[in-house]
This record gives C-alpha cells, structure tokens and sequence, in this order.
C-alpha cells in the first residue's frame, strides 16, 4: 500500500512550517491586525490542491492527445459552512485554456476522464461537496 508521510514543525504563533519530500511550505493562520501572514491556510491547500491534482491530469491527457495548447490555468471557489467545523459544501472549478477549436472534444474529454478517474483529490472533495465544473476557452 503506497503512503505518504509529511511533517509539520511549530515556528511561532500560529505558524507552521510544512515538509514532505524535500519540499518546504509555510502555514499560517488569520493574521490579526498590525501582523503579516506568512504562509498559506490549512483549507485553500485543499484547493490548491484539487487544482494541481486535476491540472496534472489534464495536461498530461492532453499531451498523450498530441493537444496543443496554451495560457492554462485553473481557478477554483468554495463555498464555506457559517458554523464550525467549517467545511466546504460547494466547489466550482473553473479551467481557462487556449485551444484550437477542433480540439475542444479532446479537452471536455480530459476534464472528464480527471473528474471520473484520474483525480484522487476531486474523489474525496465528492464526498462532502458538491463538485462542479467549467471550461473558458480563450
């Protein structure tokens, strides 16, 4: 069974610094006033994450496609509980891409395959999200 195993070390207030593989990230919590906050929140990782995870797919789908394209990118909202635990219920992803018209089949395809197959992290969004998605051709 494949793992992954990261660790976290406590800086100062509410700061953290990430490892995981060599890489280092920072976590921070809500600045309070007069203070600057130097790293990421524990839930918008969860998006950057969903971003890169489902990006990846595509690109490289694409790619075995012999797709050309450009100016990818890929934003993604959610929707936050009022109450706490706060939790995301909805999340919208949006894919802006340049793309030759004939291609666009090849591109709804991707994102498809990602959502239904590929992606590990839009599988666990869906089960305590509603997961939607839309593609801007450029």
């Amino acid at each position: 069974m494949k793992q992954h195993h990261i660790g976290i070390q406590w800086k100062e207030s509410l700061k953290f610094e990430a490892e995981a593989y060599g890489q280092k990230l920072m976590l921070d919590g809500d600045a309070t006033p007069g203070e600057l906050s130097t790293g990421f929140r524990p839930k918008p990782l969860l998006l950057i994450s969903l971003a890169g995870c489902t990006g990846m797919d595509v690109a490289s789908l694409l790619k075995k496609m012999r797709v050309e394209f450009s100016d990818f990118t890929i934003d993604v909202d959610g929707e936050l509980t009022e109450d706490h635990p706060q939790q995301y219920t909805r999340v919208h992803i949006t894919y802006q891409i340049k793309i030759k018209p004939e291609d666009r089949d090849k591109m709804e395809k991707a994102v498809n395959l990602s959502k239904e197959r590929y992606c590990g992290v839009s599988f666990m969004f869906k089960k305590f999200s509603t997961l939607t998605s839309e593609i801007v051709y450029l």
